[in-house]
């Protein structure tokens, strides 16, 4: 599934590990593992198959997003998106829960 980054800095994560010390151990690699996940998944419906991602649409201020799990403490927001190829998912940020 196509997949596009809103800050650049989760972009410099993903592709360089840039900003990693900000995070815990494990939270990067995992990270890594989740966007590798979404770009080898043909659309959102094989997120489900991966229980322990626990990919769950949200409710309340972050209606309109879903979030896949990283670890115990962290996940990962996303929005999935339409144009005019498709859809893709937008990954907004890596938050802390």
């Amino acid at each position: 599934m196509r997949f596009f980054f809103k800050r650049a800095r989760d972009k410099e994560l993903y592709t360089r590990e840039k900003g990693a010390e900000k995070y815990p151990p494990g939270v990067v690699a995992a990270f890594s593992r989740v966007v590798a996940l979404i770009a080898g998944a043909l659309n959102e419906n094989e997120f489900r198959a991966f229980k322990s991602r626990n990919f769950k649409k949200l409710k309340g201020d972050r209606e309109g997003n879903w979030s896949l799990r990283l670890n115990d403490q962290y996940r990962l927001i996303v929005t999935i998106e339409r144009d005019n190829e498709g859809k893709y998912l937008l990954i907004h940020e890596i938050q802390k829960h």
